[in-house]
């Protein structure tokens, strides 16, 4: 039994988009919604730079995105994007030739606004390279960066003005006859993100980059962005997703995940289940949760698995994850496998097997998906 039954009230309807490839990882239309992060070594420094890449794609990154603010970086880039066991996007703000050799070191994707690259004819020679490399675009609209003109006419940075910037800059695209973008509105602000990507989402069928800029720490930065995008996401607008935290690119990734994976919307390793603990737990319930989540980082094939102190919700959890352990008296706990209890184990005991049984469970899983894609 799977954590996550097909019942209507849980369906969410996906706004429908255009789909545009970043290398090979297709966003937009009918594609699970990707999850990015950012760098934040010195881009010069292919080693410390590719290490992160690397990082972050074992964690479960479809893309991944660097700064590249001078020539030095966009030389890097070539090695980096070549080593890259994900897609690379290279951040590009002002400079248009930084754009054109960020695109020939083999950038799946350029982030820029054209409307800031300079004058028209610059705007054609960043799209021309993007066009020949095979390269995507992302706009990228910010509350904390709007035009001027943009300003003075709305007199602040709001949900209208950050869309008109956003249909300005896919326009120019558009005109030169380039469809490969994908665009962004973000703001720190819960309520103007979330304001401006609804009204986005009603004017465009672009595929849509979510972010809450700037969120913050780990902590704070992470419920901020659970409440912005979630809320989006719930409500089937988004495509690619980044997390951005005062924190290791890492953790954007889990974070992004967690939010998915808690809407149904992508499954990728292990979701445990786990109560708060109380006075009736039986175990160690927090420690337990804790060194789980360590030892199973490495399983990426979609699971679940509830850890519940006692047996007031205990059973009634582990009926819908795949494998459970619910504690109860004497020093032991019940294991359940595919709802129905199993044996029962001493606390001692319990994280070694626990262990052992998602891995091997992960290991069954895995060959009969290898088997099926042979005969298929």
């Amino acid at each position: 039994m799977s954590l996550n039954p097909i019942r209507p009230w849980r369906n969410i309807e996906r706004r429908k988009s255009r789909q545009i490839m970043v290398g090979n990882v297709p966003v937009g239309g009918d594609a699970p919604i990707s999850v990015q992060t950012m760098t934040n070594t010195d881009g010069r420094d292919v080693r410390a730079t590719l290490d992160q890449v690397i990082r972050a794609a074992d964690a479960g990154a479809d893309i991944v995105r660097i700064s590249a603010p001078d020539q030095d970086t966009t030389r890097a880039l070539k090695e980096i994007c070549r080593e890259s066991p994900v897609p690379i996007v290279a951040d590009i703000h002002f400079h248009y030739k930084r754009a054109i050799e960020a695109a020939e070191a083999g950038a799946a994707c350029l982030r820029i606004n054209p409307g800031n690259i300079g004058s028209p004819d610059r705007v054609k020679e960043v799209i021309r390279a993007a066009r020949d490399h095979g390269c995507s675009i992302r706009i990228g609209v910010n509350a904390g960066s709007l035009e001027r003109h943009l300003l003075e006419k709305y007199g602040e940075p709001c949900p209208d003005a950050m869309v008109e910037s956003g249909l300005d800059h896919i326009k120019i695209l558009e005109d030169n006859d380039f469809h490969e973008f994908k665009i962004s509105v973000k703001a720190s602000d819960v309520f103007l993100a979330a304001a401006a990507y609804q009204q986005l989402a009603d004017a465009t069928d672009k595929p849509i980059h979510l972010g809450i800029t700037e969120a913050g720490g780990f902590v704070g930065g992470t419920v901020k962005s659970a409440v912005g995008l979630g809320n989006l996401l719930w409500m089937g607008i988004g495509d690619t997703i980044r997390v951005s935290l005062s924190a290791d690119p890492v953790e954007e990734v889990k974070v992004g995940f967690e939010i998915l994976k808690s809407l149904g919307l992508r499954t990728r390793g292990v979701q445990i289940i786990s109560c708060p603990s109380c006075a009736r737990q039986g175990f160690d319930v927090i420690k337990t949760v804790e060194t789980l989540e360590q030892r199973l980082e490495h399983i990426k094939t979609p699971m679940s698995l509830s850890i519940i102190g006692c047996v007031v919700n205990g059973p009634g959890e582990a009926l819908m994850t795949d494998l459970g352990f619910t504690g109860g008296g004497a020093g032991s706990g019940m294991v359940y496998m595919a709802g129905k209890q199993s044996h029962k184990l001493s606390n001692e005991q319990m994280v070694d097997h626990i262990v052992e049984l998602v891995e091997e469970r992960a290991a069954k899983l895995e060959a009969e998906k290898a088997e099926a894609e042979a005969t298929a």
